[in-house]
């Protein structure tokens, strides 16, 4: 199995930054699409971005894209989400997520029923 680790949680005010992080390991060979989901209270888990291991090809959901970015290092089996511009709307709990396939639109990239794999989470909250 994959195991994943998140990082880079906590507390900022509306308008500003913080850098997620998740640390990949075991089977690490088996990831070819690592994503970021968030969940609120109320709401289902939904999509934030994704990223292919070997080209870096990323894609992001309307409500993030200008703001968030989603990168990977291959060398530390590890992906990084930059947020810049938060909103209170981005509060949630953040997980990243490995998925064996090459996703891309059509092929469910933003579905978390195609990720096999989740790490703990780690809390976002923006203040207004």
């Amino acid at each position: 199995q994959v195991q994943l680790r998140e990082s880079g949680g906590g507390l900022v005010q509306a308008g500003g930054s913080l850098r997620l992080s998740c640390a990949a390991s075991g089977r690490t060979f088996a990831s070819s699409t690592m994503g970021w989901f968030r969940h609120a209270p109320g709401k289902e888990r939904g999509f934030v971005a994704s990223i292919r291991w070997s080209s870096g090809s990323t894609y992001y959901a309307d409500s993030v894209k200008g703001r968030f970015t989603m990168s990977r290092d291959n060398a530390k089996n590890a992906v990084y989400l930059q947020m810049n511009s938060l909103k209170p709307e981005d509060t949630a709990v953040y997980y990243c997520a490995s998925s064996p396939h090459v996703l891309d639109y059509g092929s469910g990239y933003d579905q978390p029923r195609v990720y096999n794999y989740w790490g703990q989470g780690t809390q976002v909250t923006v203040s207004s």
